[in-house]
Parts: structure tokens; C-alpha cells; sequence
């Protein structure tokens, strides 16, 4: 006997599904950066592409695409090779929508200034809803100071490269409306140490090599083309591999397996062999790694940013929660411990958000400033390695505010989790990034003199930065353990960029806030440990604005 007013068939105290927002108005701390680093013009845009990746139908195709994850067919059924992988409608409805929209070519076709800033921002946006087919354009982005070492490989290439139209076809690259670009650097015995690959490719005359290996991790294997690293007679080299030969045959890539992947599921991640395959060589033999690096810098830059991204996403779902579930009679928005939690991961957001677009400021600086130029070199490994490892902390404490219903695959939440360890892994890992900050200081010493300048212009802002810049002048007093100390180095960094940029561009509660927590000798380590009840509200409204739905 059913109870009297009991309802079966309605659940009530639920927060509604986060869509149907704007992820770029809805979001201050990102409007600020981009005004703030000059990317103002792009306003318009920016919020015409925040509307529709928070709109239902592009939160759907990240679920589907997720869901219905990639599936590799190596021949057909009479035993010839095919090498094709089949994706979910919803993952090529993405790369349409992301590669009209210019996340992939902006930064090399506007003619304003901080066009590295609206890339930026629209891989930011991008990125919040699905991690996977974010990788295959930001390859596609980052590749071209890489193709631009070789003019007339760039003179082919480019013009498909910075095409806005998306030409999901397997077919020959010379027939397309436009062109996507993935990478194979690491082998099963080397992993990030590529000097140990074993791959090889021989000559065959007028810049053509036939390229014998294989490699472990080949990202986006349905690309068009893919930067090779191989040894040659002369060293470590880096070449252009397509799918299909000028002559328009099927190149010599064979596809042995998908991996099955931690996150990242609805893009493709392959191990593939090369066979004899037909490559064109990017520069001069044994200059592979600096060839290839044009384009991992780039890439570098967005791990930074996709992290931010993730993280913001994660808390705007937390912060969308407890402003519509309650508990113990008020919002769980407004209990004092929530909203301590809520403003620390958003505090976090908006320090990652702001050092992300830093960055891109400094790569749209550098054309015309040599300091800026050296100073983004190292700058960039060390916000890659911050960002990406602070993501994965914040996201997890995001999805223990939404508690059970954040922990269920209906949810985004798992899909975040999942996601979000794959910037720090991807590019190099935490100690590449700090090793790579070291070689910098020593083998480009004006890279650290540009970052210790930056740093110097900071003196005298907030008492804590000033106390926190002595403490990363003690380290560097001794070189002697640089090795052994490098994460301790690069973090006292990143936090010194973090708030130097928040007193520069943020409202001075939020940066006074930030210097205080995240600066001081005797900070918390758990997060929820704010000390400043009088500033939360306006920093959880940084992050995530209800109202702008």
C-alpha cells in the first residue's frame, strides 16, 4: 500500500543539470585575463563560443563521444589493411563546431593583437567539454612553427592546416578542405627519453626518407599527417608522415591496437609501426628534438590551459550544486565550511585561469620583445607543470562537494577525474618540467634572467610575495641542488607568477587572499582552510556565476 503523499515518482532537494550557460560570462576571471592581456576585441566571439559549449547539444556530444569510445579496424574482411578508426557522430560533431569556431588556426590568422590570447580562450571554453578532441586540435595548432622550419613543406601544408573546415574523409591530403596533424615520438624501451628511439629512416632522395620503427603512443592516429622523431646517419630527426603518399597510396602505418585508456576515451591514442613509410624530413638530420620542440612548446602551453580549464569546470559543477541542495535546514552553499571549500577550489581556478592566459600573453609578446620571448621559454614549463598538478588535486575535492550523485558516470564528474591527469602526463611529466626548467637556467641563461626581471618587478606589491621571493632567492643561491630541489624551485615559481599576476589583474581581495594562503610559511595543505570569511562570496562569484544560465 502506497504511503499517503509520498511521491515515487520525483526526487526533490536535486540540482538541475549544469547547461544551457554561458561558460565564458558566467566565468569573471576569464573575462578579466582576456581584457586584461589585450584580447578585448575578441569579446564578442569569445562569448558566442561560451554560449554554445554550454549549450545541451555540445555537453551531449562530449557524453556520447565518451560513451561510444573509438574502434580501430586493422583490414577489412578479405584481409587487406585498412588502419581506419571509427568515431562516435558526437566526436566528429566537436572537431566541426571547435575547428569553425578557429581554436585551431587564430593564433596564425588574426591580424590583432593577442592572438595567442583568443586561441587561448577558445581552447579554454573547448576544453570544458571533452578532454579528447581538444588533443587533435591543439596539435593541429601547435604544428606550424614546427612545418614553418621547412618553407616548401609549409607552403603544401599550411594553407589545409588553417582551414576552418573539418574534412573527416580517409582520403589523400591533397584532396581535403582541411587537415589535422597528430605526433608519434616515444617507443615502448624510452618513453620521454626520445634520444633512445630506435626507429629509423633512411634516404631516398630529395628530402624523402622510408621510415622503419614503431612507436608506443601515437596520438589522433586518423590525422592527415604526424611529426615523426627517427634516427638518421646524422642523429635524432623529425619528419612529416602522412596517411597517404603524394601519389595518393596508403602510407605505411600500421595501427597494432588502441590503448585502453585511463581518460581521454573518446580520442584515439594508437601503437603504431612504420613500414618503409614515405616521410619528408622537417629541417636538417640530428635537429629532431629542437624541430619537434617549436611544437611542443605550444603544446606545452595548452596542458597549462586545458588543466585550468578542467579545474574550472569542475568547481563551477560544485558550486552549481550547493547553490540548489541543502542540508541541515540552509543551502549547502551558505554553511560556512562549504563555502570556505568552494572559495579555496575557486581561489585555485582563478590563479590557474590567470597564469594560463599569462602565458599566452607572452607568446603574442615575443614576436617584438626578446625578453618576453626568453621569459615564456621557461615560463611555460613551469606553469605546464603547476597547473596540470594542481588540476588533479581540485578536482577531486570538486567531486567529493557534489558527493554520490558527482560519482555516478550520468554524471561529468568521473569523466573530469578521469581527464584531468593527462595534461600532467602528456608533453613531459612533472620531473621533465622541472628539469627542463633547469637545463633553461643553465643552457639559455637569458630565459632566467628574464624570469628573475619579471620577479623583480614584482618587489614591494604584497609583503607575503616579497618574503616568498626571498625564500626562491635562497634556493637558487645553491646550484649545487638544483637537481634534487628542482620541484621545489619551479613551485616557489609558479606561485610567485600566480600571485604577481592576481595583484596585477585581479580585485585586491582576491589577490590579498591568494598571497595569504597560498604564500605564507605556514599555509594548509587540505583545502577549506581559508581564513577570510569576509571576501568568499566574491571569490566563489569569480569562478562561477549562477546567474548567467
Amino acid at each position: 500500500m502506497q504511503s499517503p503523499g509520498f511521491d515515487f515518482q520525483r526526487s526533490l532537494n536535486q540540482a538541475p543539470v549544469l547547461e544551457n550557460f554561458n561558460a565564458f560570462t558566467a566565468n569573471a576571471a576569464l573575462q578579466d585575463a582576456l581584457h586584461a592581456y589585450g584580447g578585448g576585441w575578441m569579446n564578442e566571439q569569445a562569448s558566442a563560443f561560451g554560449a554554445l559549449m554550454g549549450s545541451r547539444d555540445m555537453q551531449e556530444a562530449g557524453h556520447l563521444a565518451n560513451r561510444h569510445t573509438p574502434v580501430l579496424n586493422t583490414h577489412d574482411r578479405f584481409g587487406n589493411r585498412l588502419d581506419v578508426v571509427e568515431y562516435h557522430p558526437a566526436y566528429h560533431r566537436m572537431m566541426e563546431v571547435s575547428i569553425h569556431g578557429q581554436v585551431h588556426s587564430i593564433a596564425w590568422t588574426s591580424r590583432q593583437k593577442g592572438r595567442y590570447l583568443a586561441h587561448s580562450v577558445l581552447s579554454y571554453l573547448k576544453q570544458q567539454i571533452d578532454e579528447g578532441s581538444s588533443c587533435p586540435l591543439t596539435m593541429t595548432f601547435a604544428v606550424v612553427p614546427s612545418l614553418e622550419i621547412a618553407p616548401d613543406i609549409a607552403q603544401e601544408w599550411l594553407p589545409l592546416v588553417l582551414s576552418n573546415e573539418y574534412d573527416e574523409r580517409n582520403i589523400p591530403y591533397f584532396n581535403k578542405k582541411g587537415v589535422t596533424f597528430g605526433m608519434a615520438m616515444t617507443e615502448p624501451q624510452g618513453g620521454s627519453d626520445v634520444r633512445a628511439n630506435l626507429t629509423f629512416a633512411k634516404p631516398a632522395g630529395k628530402g624523402v626518407y622510408r621510415i622503419t620503427g614503431r612507436k608506443w603512443f601515437c596520438s589522433a592516429p586518423m590525422s592527415d599527417a604526424f611529426l615523426v622523431l627517427a634516427q638518421t646517419e646524422k642523429g635524432l630527426s623529425c619528419f612529416l608522415v602522412p596517411r597517404f603518399t603524394p601519389e595518393g597510396e596508403k602510407n605505411g602505418l600500421h595501427f597494432q591496437r588502441l590503448k585502453d585508456k585511463l581518460g581521454n576515451r573518446s580520442n584515439a591514442s594508437g601503437e603504431v609501426e612504420f613500414h618503409e613509410a614515405w616521410g619528408r624530413i622537417i629541417g636538417e638530420e640530428g635537429r629532431g628534438i629542437p624541430n619537434i620542440m617549436e611544437m611542443v612548446r605550444h603544446t606545452r602551453m595548452d596542458c597549462a590551459i586545458g588543466s585550468a580549464a578542467t579545474m574550472q569546470r569542475a568547481v563551477a559543477e560544485a558550486i552549481h550544486h550547493c547553490t540548489y541542495r541543502s542540508a541541515f535546514g540552509q543551502r549547502l552553499a551558505d554553511l560556512p565550511l562549504m563555502k570556505n571549500v568552494l572559495a579555496d577550489l575557486s581561489l585555485e581556478c582563478e590563479a590557474a585561469t590567470t597564469l594560463a592566459m599569462r602565458l599566452a600573453k607572452g607568446f603574442d609578446d615575443a614576436p617584438g620583445d626578446e625578453e618576453a620571448m626568453h621569459f615564456t621559454r621557461i615560463a611555460t614549463a613551469v606553469g605546464k607543470f603547476w597547473n596540470t598538478k594542481r588540476a588533479v588535486l581540485a578536482v577531486g575535492e570538486a567531486l567529493e562537494c557534489i558527493g554520490g550523485n558527482g560519482y555516478v558516470e550520468e554524471s561529468i564528474m568521473p569523466r573530469l577525474y578521469r581527464d584531468v591527469p593527462v595534461n600532467s602526463i602528456w608533453e613531459g611529466s612533472g620531473n621533465v618540467q622541472a628539469l627542463y626548467v633547469l637545463r633553461a637556467m643553465h643552457k639559455e641563461p637569458r630565459s632566467m634572467e628574464a624570469l628573475m626581471n619579471y620577479f623583480r618587478s614584482a618587489r614591494g606589491l604584497d609583503a607575503a610575495l616579497d618574503a616568498h621571493l626571498d625564500g626562491l632567492r635562497q634556493l637558487l643561491s645553491d646550484p649545487g641542488a638544483y637537481e634534487f630541489k628542482a620541484r621545489i624551485i619551479v613551485e616557489k615559481m609558479a606561485l610567485a607568477m600566480q600571485a604577481t599576476e592576481l595583484i596585477r589583474i585581479a580585485p585586491p581581495a582576491v589577490a590579498q587572499l591568494f598571497c595569504k594562503a597560498r604564500l605564507s610559511k605556514t599555509r594548509n595543505l587540505t583545502w577549506g582552510t581559508l581564513e577570510n570569511a569576509a571576501v568568499l562570496d566574491e571569490v566563489i562569484a569569480r569562478t562561477y556565476r549562477a546567474a548567467d544560465k
